[in-house]
């Protein structure tokens, strides 16, 4: 039997701290599926800078990615009822609340646990693991 697992974020401007939270969801499972935010749904943090459909297709890109997905813009459960997963893959930092979500899950029927992925540190000063920071880091450089 295959076990499925979903991973969601942003993912604005791809950096090494996403590839590892994708790697580490992946090793949840067979088939690792992301769902990507859509800017309506974005409400924790500012906007993204790129628009979804290539936030996507870079998600989607990454050999660590069976499929990658929009968001539901009214909904954010409806791709997780879709594809019906065995484990959402949470990052480490993200703002998302694994015992409300659980509590969502079961409301709705969906037979899966949530599991928090581990930090990465970065490898040398010069790395970035933050989308805020690469930007932070161009408006220094070239604003």
């Amino acid at each position: 039997m295959t076990k499925t697992v979903i991973a969601q974020g942003t993912f604005d401007i791809i950096h090494p701290g996403h590839v590892h939270y994708l790697e580490e969801a992946a090793a949840m499972g067979d088939e690792l599926y992301v769902i990507v935010a859509r800017k309506t749904n974005v409400d924790h943090k500012k906007a993204p800078i790129c628009p979804a459909t290539q936030r996507r297709d870079v998600v989607g890109a990454l050999e660590t990615v069976d499929e990658a997905r929009l968001g539901n813009e009214e909904d954010i459960f409806v791709p997780i009822e879709e594809i019906d997963p065995d484990v959402i893959a949470l990052g480490h930092d993200q703002h998302h609340n694994a015992d409300a979500i659980e509590t969502e899950l079961e409301r709705r029927g969906i037979d899966c646990v949530v599991e928090r992925a581990s930090g990465r540190e970065p490898g040398d000063d010069e790395e970035i693991l933050s989308t805020r920071l690469i930007i932070d880091r161009i408006l220094e450089r070239r604003g």
